[in-house]
């Protein structure tokens, strides 16, 4: 499980589970070592997949008066109301929003929840799942469904938008993995695995905060980037020995950018 700072791009909190762990697993304790990760800073909103859809952890965040937008789980009771859900209204072309106020069985109270149906057809890369009654619940026969359950009292829209933020920490993972051999760890013991991955995440987030108040660019440069621009650059010391000159080291990098690195 991982979670991010999305503003400051770092990582807040991060534990291993084993492959047959349930999605669900251990998700209270994961908020209560975040939370405790940050001290007295107020989370703003919380963003989640589907993984952490569970009653007892929205009571928890209700009851801490946190923010969220969290991926529902789209089983058949959610289906039969997205079946009956009216008020579509379309946002772009292929893509339709509307909300309901749903109850699941085990819920001792209705949630308000955002449903998006988009065309892959119009939309390639729309994100969803294609239920197995979507020619009753879609406008589109070649589309896909997806729900959000969340407390905002925002516009559909501007709910569906922000949520679309979350994807950036899709991102991040990929850099994690690309840069920090995040899936390259795989040791004899659990925890030394554990152990060698948070060691990963401490320095994704040493580099992260190298990025921001070093680097400053308004392109945040990865770690193979960072790599060829700062980190390994070619240098010699160059002495003459006919003069009492100082020695000058001599760098491989293009003379525009000297000033700024030295």
């Amino acid at each position: 499980m991982l979670a991010f700072v999305a503003e400051a791009r770092m990582v807040a909190n991060f534990w291993l589970r084993p492959g047959n762990t349930h999605s669900a697993n251990n998700v209270l304790q994961f908020l209560e070592a975040t939370l405790a990760h940050l001290g007295e800073k107020k989370v703003g909103l919380l963003r989640a997949d589907s993984g952490f859809f569970d009653d007892i952890f929205l009571k928890v965040l209700e009851e801490k008066g946190i923010p969220y937008i969290i991926a529902a789980r789209l089983n058949q009771v959610l289906q039969r109301g997205l079946y009956q859900a009216t008020g579509w209204w379309a946002l772009e072309p292929g893509l339709e929003l509307t909300e309901i106020s749903y109850q699941a069985a085990c819920w001792s109270q209705p949630r308000r929840v955002i449903v998006v149906r988009q065309s892959i057809r119009q939309r390639k890369n729309a994100p969803g799942k294609l239920c197995p009654s979507s020619k009753m619940i879609l406008t589109f026969k070649d589309g896909v469904t997806g729900a959000f359950v969340t407390t905002l009292e925002l516009p559909v829209a501007e709910v569906w938008r922000t949520y679309r933020g979350r994807a950036d920490c899709e991102n991040r993972i990929k850099e994690l993995k690309a840069d920090f051999g995040l899936d390259a760890f795989n040791l004899r013991d659990f925890w030394a695995t554990e152990s060698a991955l948070g060691f990963a995440m401490l320095a994704y987030n040493l580099m992260s905060l190298f990025r921001q108040s070093v680097m400053r660019a308004r392109v945040q440069h990865t770690l193979s980037t960072l790599h060829g621009l700062v980190l390994s650059i070619g240098g010699a010391w160059k002495t003459n020995s006919k003069t009492d000159e100082p020695k000058r080291l001599m760098l491989s990098i293009p003379r525009k950018h000297r000033a700024w690195l030295l």
